[in-house]
């Protein structure tokens, strides 16, 4: 029985070497690699069919100039995914429950957007932090509101992946652990508790799939508030 809930966030470590570097670089094994042929394979077919469809809906909101980060949104997308689903395989680790690492990849991401702001419209920009029409007593206040609001965009993102899949994680764990405890002693209580796993591991596969799609979504709008 494990002592802490959290050891299974742990980086596994082999040799004193820690294994998160190969969990980050295993995702791009597993996509296809671009060949000559019109269609290579079913599975090929359904990755080009799921691209077209998720960055037609990324960049519908998005002016012209922002389709630029098109591919880097689908890469970004593709590889959060592909690392979330990963981790729910047995004895696997989720590279994505770790805080530093989100904020590594929301933090870059997010002052990206804000530079190209400053950059092509840095009137634009600098106008967000103060609605037209403010009356002057409510400056200083509202000033300080918005640039927070800038600000804490990075953190939501990288808290917001990183609670949702630690919650998941920590509910399969606790139930797969009630399935193993109750097995011998009330079997029936047992096999209803399995039945939730399932429905559980179900969820939880939407849940990765859905704040990949959300992280890169609240990016694209980031993105559009200055392009």
């Amino acid at each position: 029985m494990t002592l802490n809930l959290f050891d299974q966030f742990n980086s596994p470590v082999v040799l004193g070497i820690p294994l998160v570097a190969l969990a980050l670089l295993l995702p791009w094994l597993l996509f296809s690699a671009p060949t000559s042929r019109w269609v290579q394979n079913r599975f090929a077919a359904l990755q080009g069919w799921f691209m077209f469809r998720a960055t037609n809906q990324l960049l519908l909101p998005l002016n012209f100039p922002g389709h630029k980060w098109a591919l880097m949104f689908m890469c970004l997308m593709l590889y959060l995914i592909t690392l979330n689903v990963l981790g729910l395989l047995p004895y696997t680790y989720t590279p994505t429950t770790q805080l530093s690492m989100n904020m590594g990849l929301a933090f870059p991401l997010w002052l990206g957007t804000v530079l190209i702001g400053f950059r092509n419209a840095p009137s634009a920009t600098l106008a967000h932090f103060l609605p037209e029409g403010t009356p002057t007593p409510l400056i200083p206040i509202l000033v300080i509101i918005e640039t927070l609001s800038l600000f804490i965009r990075p953190l939501a993102l990288g808290v917001r992946l990183t609670a949702n899949l630690t919650a998941g994680h920590l509910m399969m764990h606790l139930v797969s652990l009630a399935v193993y405890l109750l097995l011998a002693q009330l079997p029936a209580v047992a096999i209803i508790s399995a039945v939730l796993l399932v429905v559980l591991t179900l969820l939880e596969i939407a849940v990765a799939l859905i704040q990949a799609y959300v992280f890169v979504l609240l990016l694209s709008l980031y993105l559009q508030e200055n392009v």
